[in-house]
């Protein structure tokens, strides 16, 4: 009975799904027609828009350009308020400063001049209104950071303000050519947006430096650096910045008259510690190139070339200074440290004096040239010639110590601004190599003493030269002229040695000539030995540093040639000499003394010096 139940509930089922398919089918396909329709409409819709909206983008493309337009105007119409507003905030304080300079000029007080106070009056033209209005949050950064308690704001610290100046100049140089720059070409400016800017900057720079060098008056070392730090910006802002050299920078700063004052003091201080410090230090008198021959010409001690060294910085600090009366100043100060300096070498110089030979002494000497060399040559430079024109044509004579006489020659250029200092120098230099020429030479003459006491009249002739051998008794002389001779080329510069060996054979060849040949009588072989000592031995010793050292020998080697000539000639030449004496005698046809001599080799010697020389003669025949 159950199964009969399902069956009939199927058949039921079966028979009535057919038209319910069907009717769902027909819905379908009505919804299907529908949606065509509606997608003909869109389609036709979309046509129609798109034909719109190209037939508007024209107008579009329009309607954008006048708003932008119109935003550049509005943008232009604030800032043109602004600077309006700017201006009429700037007027009425304009003319209450007027108003005010006016009031303290009526009143017979000094005339001031706002926004000036640091600042030159050649720097005097205002910022144009931009450049203005671009400075304004840089000037509120400096401020607030190097003003006030901050602790960027310290007095041993300038560089920290200086530096962030420069790197702020440094940053905006690009943008201020490429983007600010045409601009004020198109408006016709005849400025450069870069150095207005640098302008703008330094006028807080400048502010600042016053204001901190004026605290630092009573502070040696901190206002040594701030000098020490604004050189640097000057030169970084000149070189690196390209600022103009017909604007002024910072260094007017340093040429009030208390902070120069100062500047002066405190370099001559410190120049005075280090040259007590120098002077005294354990290698002051040894050259640090002793080792290395071909720099040390000059073999100048560490303590000479450390002080010149000293000098020169001095120089570079004061050479950018845009005052020549201040640079005058300056180079006064260098004169009066050479001079002190040279008071010290001459004190030190004393205390070796008992032994001219020793290598403080020879070090001392060396000194004293190398400072004149390097003055002579300072004298040429361009910058000191500049600055003898200045000192000539601003009547600064007084400055530098000099007279009318040096003045004039100043004016022609026949002198130099160290000239007095070189003949003081000179001066010096010539009693130290007296000294030392004369002590070498008293110390020769104790060694040559055998030697003049050597028995000329009674040597031997000696036909043979290849037999001959140095006297014995010249022996230590020649050694002692060897030693000294290498000595004093070790230990002296190039210029002093030469001036050392000459003047050392001048003095010889008069020692020889007075103490050796007209002391003595001399036999043919005494004269050949003579002769043989002289050319063989004394005058090769000199011959290592020229080619002929016989010309520094000429009263020896004339006596010489007159005591070593053959008897026949040796009368005739007396009886020459001795007529010439008679002034009644006949001069036709006879030759003069002079053109005799001469013939002989003989320039230096008179005739009297050779009618005694041939007395000195002890082979004469018998009459």
């Amino acid at each position: 009975r159950y199964s009969v139940i399902c069956v009939m509930q199927v058949l039921t089922v079966s028979s009535s799904v057919p038209p319910k398919v069907f009717a769902a089918l027909s819905a379908a396909e009505q919804a299907r027609c529908s949606l065509q329709d509606f997608l003909q409409r869109e389609r036709l819709i979309s046509n129609m828009l798109q034909q719109h909206l190209q037939g508007a983008q024209p107008w579009m493309d329009t309607l954008g350009q006048t708003l932008n337009q119109v935003d550049i105007i509005d943008r232009h119409m604030k800032y043109l308020r602004c600077l309006q507003h700017i201006e009429e905030l700037r007027y009425p304080r304009q003319t209450a400063l007027n108003q005010v300079e006016t009031f303290v000029c009526g009143q017979g007080g000094p005339s001031t001049q706002p926004a000036a106070l640091a600042m030159p009056p050649s720097q005097a033209t205002p910022l144009c209104l931009p450049i203005q209005i671009m400075l304004l949050p840089l000037s509120r950064r400096f401020r607030y950071h190097f003003y006030g308690n901050r602790q960027t704001n310290s007095l041993s610290k300038p560089e920290w303000y200086l530096t962030q100046v420069l790197m702020w100049m440094g940053n905006s140089s690009t943008f201020m050519e490429e983007k600010i720059q045409p601009i004020l070409d198109r408006a016709g400016a005849t400025i450069s947006a870069r150095v207005e800017l640098c302008r703008g900057l330094l006028s807080l720079v400048q502010e600042k430096v016053a204001s901190d060098a004026s605290r630092l008056l009573y502070d040696d070392v901190l206002f040594c650096h701030l000098v020490e730090e604004v050189l640097q910006f000057e030169k970084e802002l000149r070189s690196n910045q390209s600022y103009p050299t017909v604007l002024p920078g910072v260094l007017h700063l340093l040429l009030e008259d208390a902070v120069l004052q100062k500047w002066l003091t405190v370099e001559k201080k410190m120049a005075v510690e280090k040259m007590d410090a120098m002077l005294s230090a354990e290698g002051a008198w040894s050259s640090q190139y002793k080792d290395i021959s071909d720099m040390d010409e000059l073999k100048a001690p560490d303590c000479a070339e450390t002080f010149m060294t000293l000098l020169q910085v001095i120089t570079e600090r004061y050479r950018a200074l845009p005052c020549p009366s201040a640079q005058l100043k300056f180079l006064g100060l260098q004169r009066e440290l050479v001079d002190d300096f040279r008071i010290r070498l001459t004190q030190v110089m004393k205390e070796e004096s008992r032994c001219p030979l020793s290598a403080r002494y020879c070090a001392i000497l060396n000194a004293v040239n190398y400072i004149s060399t390097i003055l002579g040559d300072w004298g040429d430079n361009v910058f000191f010639l500049q600055l003898q024109q200045a000192a000539v044509s601003l009547g600064e004579e007084e400055v530098l110590g000099l007279g009318v006489t040096e003045v004039g020659r100043l004016a022609s250029l026949e002198g130099s601004l160290f000239e007095g200092l070189l003949a003081l120098l000179d001066r010096l230099k010539g009693d130290m190599m007296v000294r030392l020429l004369d002590w070498t030479m008293r110390e020769i003459a104790e060694k040559a003493k055998p030697y003049c006491q050597d028995r000329w009249l009674s040597l031997p002739s000696q036909h043979d030269q290849s037999t001959m051998s140095l006297s014995s008794s010249a022996c230590p002389m020649m050694l002692c002229v060897s030693d000294r001779l290498l000595n004093l080329h070790q230990v002296l510069s190039f210029s002093l040695f030469q001036l050392s060996w000459q003047g050392l054979a001048e003095r010889l060849d008069n020692f020889l000539y007075q103490d050796v040949i007209l002391s003595n009588h001399f036999s043919d072989g005494g004269a050949a030995q003579l002769q043989f000592d002289m050319t063989r031995n004394l005058f090769p010793l000199f011959g290592h540093y020229c080619k002929r050292p016989e010309n520094f020998f000429k009263h020896v080697k004339e006596a010489c040639i007159i005591l070593c000539l053959n008897v026949g000639s040796a009368i005739l030449l007396r009886d020459l000499l001795k007529e010439s004496e008679d002034v009644m005698r006949d001069c036709a046809g006879d030759p003069s003394p002079e053109s005799a001599l001469n013939e002989l080799g003989v320039y230096c010697l008179a005739s009297c010096d050779v009618l005694i020389l041939l007395n000195l003669r002890a082979s004469w025949p018998v009459q």
